[in-house]
């Protein structure tokens, strides 16, 4: 992607559907984490092994396991996001591979230099979309996460009144 925050709609999106099965801030995070390496290599080519399925899998563990210990400071972000957080290790290292892969996807429409299968160097989803579209795509997802929280937190209020009662 030409700028990380285009991965925040889709991330997002996926995240808050999922939320019973993934860590929504591990999820969310993991796509932010997968472009440290873009910021390392400052020269062709940019996505290296991290924007690989393999490596990214590591990245993603040790994502996952970097982020156990920040679980209050996550519940404390959530609560002020109105959304309930319960975690596990399994869950939190879980969520950080597939953000990770998730970003690598998404990427892999964009960029010939992400190689999902390295070793090889394939690369078959580079140019099935335009980056124009894959933008526009993750716009539309950015809109629709936005609804789909409001949604959420509409439902989980009116379920935490009704459970006062």
């Amino acid at each position: 992607m030409p700028f990380t925050p285009y991965h925040f709609g889709p991330s997002g999106f996926v995240g808050l559907v999922f939320r019973k099965w993934l860590d929504i801030p591990v999820f969310v995070l993991a796509n932010v984490a997968a472009d440290i390496e873009v910021l390392v290599y400052r020269n062709w080519p940019y996505h290296r092994y991290a924007h690989t399925l393999l490596i990214g899998a590591a990245v993603g563990i040790l994502w996952g396991v970097a982020a156990y210990p920040l679980r209050p400071l996550f519940k404390k972000i959530m609560q002020l996001f109105r959304l309930p957080y319960k975690t596990t290790f399994l869950k939190m290292t879980i969520s950080g591979i597939l953000g990770i892969w998730f970003h690598i996807l998404i990427d892999s429409f964009c960029w010939w230099d992400v190689r999902l299968f390295w070793p090889s160097k394939l690369t078959p989803l580079y140019g099935l979309i335009s980056q124009r579209q894959v933008e526009a795509i993750c716009v539309a997802f950015f809109v629709a996460a936005v609804i789909l929280y409001i949604f959420t937190v509409k439902t989980h209020v009116k379920q935490s009144r009704k459970s006062t009662r």
